[in-house]
């Protein structure tokens, strides 16, 4: 079966935790299990159609209201999820509608924790290598606060 990328695919720690648009076709799915992503972790209110049509990829679904930031037990649970597949070499993707505001804001919080770095630093980090990534100040401060939370 061929794979095309999903929308706004990008890797943010290759082989281990990618991000991207809402997917919708069994050939995107079939691309993340192509290029070692066995973990899709969905940010949506719903979970992603015809998420089920590549059996090879396992869907966790936290589910955030659309321009609101995760709560603390949802990020945990995201960075749980992350560094339990990447324990087993397995990579791992974040999505939400667009893949900017929720997923940029898990992936500032995923750089605090595996970098070391400031909430500040992270955010300006995610927003280089993905644009538009978290789109408002409650999604800023929620990744301040995890920052402040794990000095």
């Amino acid at each position: 079966m061929s794979s095309f990328a999903p929308h706004n695919f990008s890797w943010v720690e290759p082989r281990k935790l990618a991000a991207l648009a809402l997917p919708r076709m069994t050939c995107e799915y079939q691309y993340l299990l192509d290029n070692g992503i066995q973990h899709l972790v969905c940010l949506c209110e719903r979970k992603p159609p015809n998420y089920d049509t590549c059996p090879g990829l396992k869907l966790h679904h936290i589910k955030i209201v659309d321009f609101t930031p995760p709560s603390p037990s949802q990020i945990d649970r995201f960075l749980s999820i992350v560094e339990e597949a990447n324990a087993k070499e397995e990579g791992v993707a974040v999505h939400c509608m667009h893949g900017h505001g929720r997923t940029g804001t898990m992936l500032a919080c995923y750089l605090v924790k595996t970098r070391k770095i400031s909430g500040i630093e992270a955010i300006k980090e995610i927003r280089r290598l993905r644009q538009g990534s978290i789109e408002t100040h409650e999604q800023e401060k929620a990744v301040m606060q995890f920052y402040q939370r794990t000095k």
